[in-house]
């Protein structure tokens, strides 16, 4: 049985590192596409703000899609932290949000900061003398 156990966990670890190559080639090819298209949106900028926007949002997801894949690599709390509060802060920048919804983001991004800290407080060992 725990040769099964031992076979699935390999299984299943490959095929994350699957999921984590389809989502680097996935990052590539939209930073080539941002890059691409940078000369074009800088001009569009100086006429239309929504454009800033959307280039905005394109790079949000660049970064999450990032932190994603590092969290598919190393896979610890501390990194899927990392990716909420990017989703988070996302949300809150992109998005048209009201004053409550803002409220609620920034306690939420408040939230998960403490959480990270009480996480990080458990792994330091007392000093020795």
């Amino acid at each position: 049985m725990k040769k099964i156990v031992k076979g699935l966990q390999k299984i299943c670890r490959i095929l994350e590192l699957v999921v984590a190559v389809f989502v680097l080639i996935g990052i590539i090819t939209a930073i080539i596409s941002l890059l691409k298209d940078d000369i074009q949106i800088f001009e569009e900028l100086l006429n239309d703000m929504t454009t800033f926007r959307h280039y905005l949002e394109k790079i949000f997801v660049l970064v999450i899609g990032i932190e994603f894949l590092e969290m598919l690599c190393h896979p610890n709390p501390d990194n899927v932290i990392q990716v909420l509060i990017f989703l988070v802060a996302r949300h809150m920048i992109v998005g048209e949000t009201s004053p409550f919804e803002d409220f609620v983001s920034v306690l939420s991004i408040a939230v998960l900061f403490v959480l990270r800290k009480y996480m990080h407080s458990g792994d330091k060992k007392p000093e020795q003398k």
